[in-house]
């Protein structure tokens, strides 16, 4: 359901969390090489993030991408709509051009609350509430094929 610019932007906004002040910046081909994720691709999604105010960026030779106190506020639906827009979870799951309750597509059904409570569970944790959750739970994140504890 969501794109590869998709997950790639939601790991690399994880994988700012893990430095979460403004002093300890990372380059867009440093997220790129520890996401193991290719560097044009990350650096236009990284732009994107930081645009929708997901992120925060300084430019110079000190500069690069870090999270703020106030991008931990946004939620993970904010990153999914900065990369893919905002109509991402009304979209028929099997690409149909029409579906909806009256007229479904043949897994709608088993589909729609499912999108629904993702929707709502990505929209009710902050970035700060995931990386926590994250964290609390021993979750990984995979880098460079390796699983690292976050």
């Amino acid at each position: 359901m969501l794109t590869n610019a998709s997950k790639y932007a939601i790991r690399a906004v994880l994988h700012l969390t893990k430095k979460m002040d403004e002093a300890t910046k990372m380059s867009g081909k440093e997220i790129g090489s520890d996401l193991d994720i290719p560097e044009a691709f990350i650096a236009k999604i990284l732009q994107k993030l930081v645009k929708a105010n997901i992120i925060s960026s300084h430019k110079g030779p000190k500069g690069g991408f870090y999270m703020s106190k106030e991008n931990l506020n946004n939620n993970i639906n904010d990153i999914i709509w900065a990369v893919e827009g905002r109509d991402i979870f009304e979209g028929c799951f099997m690409g149909l051009p029409v579906c909806s309750d009256e007229n479904p597509c043949p897994v709608h059904h088993i589909v729609a609350p499912f999108k629904e409570k993702l929707y709502m569970k990505f929209n009710d944790l902050t970035i700060k509430d995931f990386a926590d959750e994250i964290k609390d739970n021993g979750t990984h994140l995979t880098i460079k094929g390796i699983n690292v504890k976050i």
